[in-house]
């Protein structure tokens, strides 16, 4: 990751990022949005989020979807509609198969069979940070991912989440 990169997400955080391997999408404001981390840590423990929504202005209206409910009423359509419930494991799928290339790129073995993808795919609705994360880098993939993108407001219409300022090697909390 280039070192604006870095220090956007480091902001985004409030800590050091750690496993990041690349952006992996940007929001429109142009900072990164969702960065693609490695299936281990650098200290070997396991890191099963391949795609970690970064943006606390994302996080926040997503956070907001999450307290309405919206994924028990998610969970209880996936349990009803078999198109839906097929789609959802085509998402895990193909999150399995993005975070397996990963950690082949990277020389690193394959996450263990009996751990889950991401957001509690393929049966649950668990976490919607984690299935939009997914759907914005990897669009059309994730159902619910996109039905919860699709219900946020705009949160980059007032402006970038962090002010990055690499000529000082800070970057600092925005609007």
């Amino acid at each position: 990751m280039e070192e604006r990169d870095v220090a956007a997400v480091e902001a985004q955080l409030g800590r050091e990022i750690r496993g990041a391997a690349s952006v992996a999408h940007r929001c429109p404001c142009g900072l990164p949005d969702v960065i693609e981390t490695a299936p281990y840590l650098p200290d070997g423990s396991p890191f099963p989020t391949l795609y970690y929504l970064t943006c606390p202005k994302a996080a926040s209206a997503i956070g907001r979807l999450e307290e309405r409910g919206d994924m028990r009423g998610m969970q209880a359509r996936l349990a009803e509609d078999p198109e839906l419930a097929a789609r959802y494991r085509a998402a895990h799928e193909d999150y399995r198969a993005r975070r397996d290339k990963a950690a082949e790129a990277a020389g690193l073995p394959r996450l263990p069979e009996t751990m889950q993808t991401a957001g509690g795919m393929p049966e649950r609705v668990k976490c919607l940070h984690a299935l939009v994360g997914h759907e914005l880098a990897a669009p059309g993939n994730n159902p619910f991912g996109r039905e919860a993108l699709d219900e946020l407001p705009q949160w980059w219409r007032s402006g970038p989440c962090v002010d990055v300022m690499i000529d000082r090697g800070t970057a600092v909390e925005g609007s």
